[in-house]
């Protein structure tokens, strides 16, 4: 052992606990070699008195004793000091026992009889992972109400949306939201819903893709009874059941031609005529409406009626996608980790350093509803209390945002340009937030200051 290792091990206090004294002046002599502070005791509840009167890295204690069981123990400590380290020993016909420790917050556990080395390394593989938690990214334990899964806005292009959100909220002009997959435009428009007048009725939506078209027309706007063969009572449409709310028309681009000017006349007079009756209803609904196709080359296209469109994008927002998104990024991750957790039932202290920096590059061409997806499939998952790289389910993929390095290839770039080209794309990608930048790159902003001065 270096004496670098030994005056780093030095300063990691244990406690060895072992109603046998052979063992726990064994575990004293050996440990204390190895460069540990050692103190022990065959008591449990001497040992908890220890505890709260000190301060111990790791305890490292027999699961059955009398008195008090190791699991109980173990609970008592955490009772006292959530966060102390936990390593239990178990005889080898209690392995069940041992994962039962896992699961209940111990950082490990070893099976006696066993030897000096598997001991050691259970113990530098308890503070190994010490070290991994200290370096995650902490879930925001804030109480109450969760935000809306994809309205985290500290990139400026996505207040922007929130301010012209906030304001649109406010009249009952038609809302169109445009903008890729996954960017959270169904959230975007509750969250419209929620700060209007309108926010005590109901909010409905469809999706105008999933529907078939025979449905499409008695799902907005109702069917009298005896209409066709299977309408056997009167049922009200979705413009009638969101009176006085809000109604959410997702992937508008996808609504069948022949309905559309229906739907058109609607929007201009504000009544229904359900399917087969002979007199419309007044309608008090807010509409808002949303695609992922460029819309205008719908209109081209002759799939989208002009004047419908012209009727809906009266306001329009385009919600950005995520990858320009990328100041957004830390509080979206810990929002979506709330929201995983909450769902789940699960208790995930964060993401760790490297993972999070996986999560920075990767391009997530699905957006915000990729990242929560991988993100609850990692909480649900997990065999830790953090959630790791290899949780990740891209996490094999390359990121991808530009070829860069097949750009510096073909210029036969030299090394410094080559760095200087990246460091320029962060800033890029961060909107020149320099805090952001030296984040993903590793570097303090003083050397991303330096390395900016030394290209001058």
């Amino acid at each position: 052992m270096t004496a670098l290792n030994q005056t780093i091990q030095k300063r990691k206090q244990l406690l060895v606990i072992d109603d046998d004294g052979g063992v726990v002046d064994y575990l004293l002599e050996m440990l204390t070699g190895n460069g540990y502070e050692v103190s022990g005791e065959s008591d449990p509840q001497r040992a908890l008195l220890r505890l709260e009167a000190g301060h111990f890295d790791l305890v490292v204690s027999d699961i059955e004793m009398p008195g008090l069981r190791g699991l109980d123990l173990m609970a008592a400590i955490h009772a006292r000091k959530p966060g102390q380290l936990v390593l239990l020993m178990t005889a080898f016909g209690s392995i069940d026992l041992g994962i039962q420790s896992l699961q209940a917050g111990a950082c490990g556990f070893v099976t006696k009889p066993f030897s000096l080395n598997d001991l050691l390394a259970a113990v530098a593989k308890a503070f190994r992972d010490r070290a991994m938690h200290r370096e995650i990214v902490r879930v925001s334990n804030s109480s109450g109400k969760l935000a809306p899964k994809a309205l985290v806005a500290e990139s400026s292009n996505m207040q922007k949306i929130l301010q012209l959100a906030n304001r649109a909220a406010q009249i009952d002009s038609p809302v169109l939201l445009t903008g890729e997959s996954g960017v959270g435009k169904g959230a975007l428009a509750f969250f419209i819903h929620e700060q209007s007048p309108r926010c005590n009725g109901p909010f409905l939506q469809i999706n105008c893709a999933a529907l078939p078209f025979s449905l499409v027309e008695s799902e907005l706007f109702g069917v009298c009874k005896g209409a066709y063969t299977d309408a056997r009572e009167n049922r009200p449409g979705l413009f009638t059941e969101a009176k006085g709310g809000t109604l959410f028309l997702d992937e508008i681009g996808e609504m069948p031609l022949a309905i559309q000017p229906k739907l058109l006349q609607v929007l201009e007079t504000g009544k229904v005529r359900p399917v087969g009756a002979t007199a419309e209803v007044a309608t008090d609904v807010r509409i808002i409406a949303a695609t992922n196709q460029p819309i205008e080359k719908a209109v081209q296209n002759g799939l989208m009626r002009a004047d419908l469109y012209y009727r809906l994008n009266v306001i329009r927002l385009d919600v950005p996608p995520l990858r320009e998104r990328l100041t957004d990024m830390d509080r979206l991750v810990d929002n979506l980790l709330q929201h995983a957790q909450t769902k789940l039932r699960r208790q995930i202290l964060g993401i760790s350093a490297e993972a999070m920096r996986w999560i920075r590059a990767y391009s997530w061409p699905g957006n915000v509803r990729e990242l929560a997806n991988t993100l609850e499939r990692a909480v649900a998952l997990a065999e830790h209390d953090t959630i790791l790289l290899e949780d990740l389910a891209q996490a094999t993929q390359l990121p991808v945002e530009d070829n860069i390095l097949g750009n510096a290839v073909t210029q036969q770039m030299t090394l410094a340009e080559l760095e200087i080209n990246y460091i320029h794309r962060i800033l890029e990608m961060t909107q020149d937030n320099k805090v952001q930048a030296a984040r993903i790159l590793g570097i303090d902003r003083g050397t991303l200051y330096r390395k900016l001065g030394d290209q001058s």
